[in-house]
């Protein structure tokens, strides 16, 4: 029988889930903010969720992550008899190959139709005229930004925008906000998750400096919000260096 009481540990699965099968949501985070008046049991963040809440829902399965959520609470989840499916994401390509199996493993047996629009909106996306190398700070005090093999990395590229790290050894490296200056980056993208930058709060650490304010969901979610992201963060790139 397919499972047909799910918990998610990442919000964009949560959504994904939400939107596809409506009903099958027993429990989701504190962070899981989409769909809009979500009602389900919430089960705590990403990062410490409670797993005994979580086992008191007796799901059929748990929606997790490998970046978002810690292996000693998978374990403890898999160890109370509870089925964990763990999706690892860093291209596009992989998100919509980890969503197509996510939402099988749901129950889930026609392909809803956001997804097929998701992959149409980026297919369409057109070779960029001009490439601008930028930084992209992901968190501040300390300083970190997007490093090497990162989900809203490959969806810059695909953007036509270089960020300068990509090369870094490590995937969220810090680095120091005058060292990040003395990149001379073409842009600074400012998202507002899992830092919430906002034109108070970012833009003045890089005077001189076009800043592109971006809606964190569209550049690190994936799932319903990948239909809308390539045209939502093209327009917010576009602005910033007019």
């Amino acid at each position: 029988m397919s499972p047909a009481r799910i918990v998610s540990l990442v919000p964009s699965l949560t959504e994904a889930v939400a939107l596809s099968a409506p009903g099958a949501l027993a429990g989701a985070t504190d962070w899981c903010t989409h769909p809009a008046g979500l009602d389900v049991v919430r089960v705590g963040g990403t990062k410490n969720p409670k797993v005994e809440r979580i086992v008191a829902l007796a799901p059929d399965l748990v929606i997790a992550n490998e970046e978002e959520n810690r292996e000693p609470d998978l374990e403890a989840l898999r160890a109370a008899g509870i089925d964990v499916l763990v999706t690892e994401v860093r291209t596009l390509p992989a998100a919509f190959r980890e969503l197509d199996r996510v939402l099988t493993a749901c129950g889930i047996t026609a392909r809803p139709r956001w997804l097929d629009e998701a992959e149409a909106a980026w297919a369409a996306v057109p070779e960029p005229a001009e490439r601008p190398a930028a930084v992209v700070p992901i968190w501040r005090r300390p300083w970190m930004v997007l490093g090497r093999d990162t989900f809203a990395g490959d969806l810059l590229t695909r953007l036509g925008v270089d960020h300068l790290y990509a090369g870094h050894p490590e995937r969220y490296p810090r680095v120091p906000a005058d060292v990040l200056r003395a990149a001379e980056p073409d842009l600074v993208v400012l998202p507002d998750e899992p830092y919430r930058f906002t034109a108070d709060d970012g833009p003045e650490a890089f005077p001189g400096l076009p800043c592109a304010l971006v809606d964190g969901r569209h550049l690190t979610w994936y799932g319903p919000s990948l239909t809308e992201a390539p045209a939502a963060l093209a327009r917010a790139l576009r602005a910033a260096r007019r």
